[in-house]
């Protein structure tokens, strides 16, 4: 079984996958993770974004440890991660660790789940249960500033900050030619916006138990 979860960041995908991973004893991969990674990498060795070669000289070299990466969540990171992500041969590189991650998967994992921004309509297009989460601009905005910075006390300016990378990277990431964030025709799709974590995360589980766990 694969579990393709896509959708834009401060949605709570990443939550939604964390717990259905658990549930349902699949192998889990943050597949941001590796663009974050690969951003951290050009980042460190001064290498220019927009280098299409050295940065797809650099995917080549990425593993799992990098993905696991503690450091990688900063926005500074992100935004990299972000301009990266449309260099095609890059992309490929990092849509075949995707697919040999899923490949890889061994008991006791009854098999994987991906989340990302194109994984139900490019990397498993096959995925046995796709889902699509968003939620309204504001509460992702919210939810990312306390993921970056882990404090409620953020002041004004911070948090308009936030907002202008989020829609920037969102608008990229939306009308990039290669790949686009968009929904699979097929996937469950679920807004978080009015939900707990709770209910987010139960009404995922749900859908998979109903559609994809035979």
């Amino acid at each position: 079984m694969i579990i393709a979860v896509d959708g834009p960041a401060g949605s709570g995908k990443g939550t939604i996958s964390e717990y259905l991973a658990m549930k349902f004893d699949l192998l889990y991969l943050d597949t941001g993770l590796l663009y974050r990674a690969l951003a951290k990498t050009v980042i460190r060795e001064n290498v220019d974004p927009k280098n299409f070669q050295a940065v797809t000289n650099i995917a080549h070299t990425l593993t799992f440890q990098d993905v696991q990466d503690p450091n990688l969540r900063g926005e500074d990171i992100a935004a990299v991660a972000s301009q990266i992500a449309v260099i095609a041969e890059a992309r490929k590189v990092m849509d075949e660790f995707q697919r040999d991650f899923c490949r890889s998967v061994k008991l006791p994992y009854k098999g994987a789940i991906l989340d990302g921004r194109d994984i139900g309509t490019v990397i498993c297009p096959e995925a046995t249960c796709k889902l699509f989460i968003t939620a309204r601009p504001e509460i992702r905005n919210q939810r990312r500033m306390l993921e970056t910075q882990g404090t409620d006390g953020a002041s004004p300016e911070a948090l308009s900050e936030i907002a202008r990378k989020m829609v920037e990277r969102d608008n990229r990431d939306s009308t990039r030619q290669i790949a686009p964030l968009t929904a699979a025709p097929d996937a469950f799709i679920i807004d978080t916006s009015g939900l707990t974590i709770e209910q987010a995360c139960t009404k995922a589980a749900e859908y998979v138990t109903q559609y994809c766990v035979a």
